[in-house]
């Protein structure tokens, strides 16, 4: 018989958090609080930061860009959208032309792909445009 032994479940008060939240705004590290009062989680500290703090201490990405830049990345976009329209379009097109083939030889009872350019029973060579 076999016993599963279950994970722990701290619960902080709410004056716990404030009180570590003061501390990181204080110029604690995040590590260092964690590890001196035996906090588990590495996320754990960080959310307390996002919810009781101030969000100023949370690492953001900040991106500065210039009106040049940001009207290339419009157009590169916007050429972006239009390739994938080509492509789409292109694959619907390669459907068509297969289905196609298809239908021709089932019609004609042979094989257009692999007879493409061979000679014709009138002896005139089929055309390959």
């Amino acid at each position: 018989m076999s016993v599963k032994v279950g994970r722990t479940i701290v619960r902080y008060s709410n004056s716990f958090k404030l009180m570590i939240v003061h501390q990181i705004e204080e110029g604690g590290t995040f590590e260092g609080v964690r590890k001196k009062y035996g906090i588990s989680g590495t996320g754990t500290i960080q959310s307390w930061v996002k919810k009781y703090g101030k969000h100023h201490l949370l690492n953001k990405t900040i991106r500065v860009e210039t009106m040049n830049e940001k009207d290339h990345l419009k157009a590169l976009e916007a050429e972006n959208k239009q390739l994938k329209i080509k492509l789409a379009e292109t694959y619907m097109i390669k459907d068509c032309l297969e289905e196609l083939i298809k239908k021709a030889n089932e019609e004609y009872k042979t094989d257009l792909k692999k007879n493409f350019g061979t000679q014709s029973p009138s002896g005139s060579k089929m055309s390959t445009a």
